[in-house]
């Protein structure tokens, strides 16, 4: 038998950077060849800014890849250039709608899409370890709730389309709400990874549930109740909707126990229900959804079917292959460019043009998903799992809403539509899991030798669990351990021999 040798050994992962710049520079010439489509399409002739519009694209994937390969080398080489083909297809359909309507949305667009990669670029540069997020987990749920309150300050939020969620300084508008989910997810990881112990263990049983104390799962019920009762009270049902399924999802991640998940579909119900009873306006969408084609319901205005079912005709326009880029008529349909972008793409691009963009979306959630299982630490796992659940469950709440599987809940398409606030929110999410991954691929030599800072655990924060540790002879139960088998890295066994340095506690024997 050949033993590896110890610089082979010592290389550790391939980092895959140059994969990563060439998907880039894929993502690019893709992006810029449907730019220029829209132009011949609409115009006949080639956009006069297309070589400037490329090469700002080239630059912001290039440099988000330099920064990349200078602070996180062993980051995941997927999710970069997802991002930017997503993001330069919506600024192609973007700049559709602008010919049509005559408006300035895409280089508004291109603007916030420099800010999300140079914050996406920032929190890879001075974030060098996700857990350090864990010291600020009430820190960040207070944050959260702030900013949810903020376009509830008189002057300063104002009231678009029956929903008080944005918040307006001088030409400039924002959402701060995109931000508070980044924010929930971290208190939810950290506040999970410290009490899951009592969460699974202690409490008592109802029907065969074991239920958490109250005490346990006091703070984080007044967490969510607070974020979700504030969007409830500002009308946007939509993002309470993502942050209840953000919850569940977490919640389920950390215990491992399904029931969660069928009580979150109760509660959601339940839920639905009673605001079809409050709030006019969900009653409307609800009416809406199921007689979409009834002449009533089409005709009636304001709240009426006509957006879902344009949408529907011009998806249906576009057949299998689409009618082409800047061929078809999207901008008859409200909002083609925000809401409705998902079916203006597929006028245009047909049923196998969005099955391809469905499945960027799954492959980046995928990714996702697996950084989450990679992680070395438990609060890496929760955190990684719940901002790529954010993703996948906004797609689809959306794609659910403009294809009627689902009322319409005025949420965005990631990276997709017209929107600042949700373009520089996913692309910070981008940034976190390139530095999860990273230090969930890195070597475990490199935190050794002090290639990169370890951070120790708060000493009060674990404590304050109150649960037996691996000393005491009791395990701790599991987050879902990763596919390939064997015990989760988080698991405290006490016949477990540890090693010498481990990640999640900062370079304690």
């Amino acid at each position: 038998m050949t033993t590896p040798s110890p610089s082979g050994a010592l290389r550790g992962p391939r980092k895959h950077r140059v994969s990563e710049l060439l998907l880039i520079l894929l993502a690019v010439v893709i992006s810029a060849g449907a730019y220029t489509l829209v132009g011949v399409g609409t115009q006949d002739e080639i956009p006069a800014n297309v070589y400037s519009y490329t090469a700002w694209l080239a630059a912001l994937g290039i440099g988000l890849h330099i920064i990349v390969w200078w602070r996180a080398s062993y980051a995941d080489p997927i999710l970069v250039p997802i991002a930017v083909l997503l993001n330069g297809i919506g600024l192609a359909m973007i700049y559709r709608i602008d010919i049509a309507l005559e408006t300035g949305a895409a280089n508004s667009q291109l603007i916030w899409m420099t800010l999300g990669t140079v914050l996406a670029a920032l929190v890879i540069v001075f974030l060098r370890d996700h857990r350090l997020l864990r010291r600020y987990t009430y820190t960040a749920g207070l944050a959260a709730l702030l900013l949810l309150l903020l376009p509830l300050v008189p002057g300063l939020g104002r009231t678009v389309n029956g929903a008080r969620i944005w918040i307006f300084l001088g030409p400039m508008s924002f959402q701060p709400g995109e931000i508070a989910k980044i924010l929930l997810a971290i208190f939810f990881a950290g506040y999970l990874v410290a009490y899951r112990d009592q969460m699974v263990l202690a409490g008592p049983k109802i029907l065969g549930i074991r239920f958490p104390r109250l005490r346990d799962m006091g703070p984080i019920l007044v967490a969510w109740v607070a974020s979700v009762g504030i969007l409830v009270f500002q009308r946007d049902l939509g993002t309470s909707l993502l942050y209840f399924g953000l919850f569940v999802a977490m919640l389920y991640v950390a215990t491992a126990k399904k029931t969660w998940i069928f009580l979150g579909l109760g509660m959601f119900a339940a839920g639905a229900v009673v605001a079809s009873q409050l709030f006019s306006h969900v009653q409307q969408r609800i009416d809406g959804w199921l007689g979409a084609l009834t002449p009533e319901e089409y005709n009636k205005t304001p709240g009426g079917s006509y957006q879902l079912v344009q949408g529907m005709f011009g998806m249906s326009d576009g057949g299998l292959v689409g009618n082409g880029l800047g061929e078809g008529r999207p901008h008859v349909v409200p909002y083609a460019d925000s809401d409705f972008i998902f079916a203006s793409l597929g006028e245009e691009l047909g049923m196998i043009g969005l099955f391809a963009i469905l499945l960027l979306y799954v492959v980046l959630f995928e990714r996702g998903m697996k950084i989450a299982t990679a992680a070395k630490d438990g609060f890496g796992t929760l955190f990684a799992a719940g901002i790529s659940f954010t993703i996948a469950l906004q797609c689809f709440i959306v794609i659910g809403g403009v294809t009627r599987l689902i009322p319409l809940t005025g949420l965005t398409t990631p990276f997709l539509a017209a929107g600042g606030s949700s373009l520089v929110a996913n692309w910070i999410i981008i940034g976190l899991l390139l530095r999860i991954s990273d230090n969930a691929r890195r070597p475990q030599e490199e935190f050794a030798t002090g290639v990169l800072p370890t951070f120790a655990q708060d000493d009060d924060e674990d404590a304050s669990s109150g649960t037996a540790s691996a000393a005491s002879g009791s395990a701790r139960p599991a987050i879902p351990a990763p596919a390939a088998g064997g015990a989760s890295p988080d698991d405290d066994a006490p016949t477990e021999v540890r090693p010498a340095v481990r990640p999640d506690e900062g370079g304690h024997a």
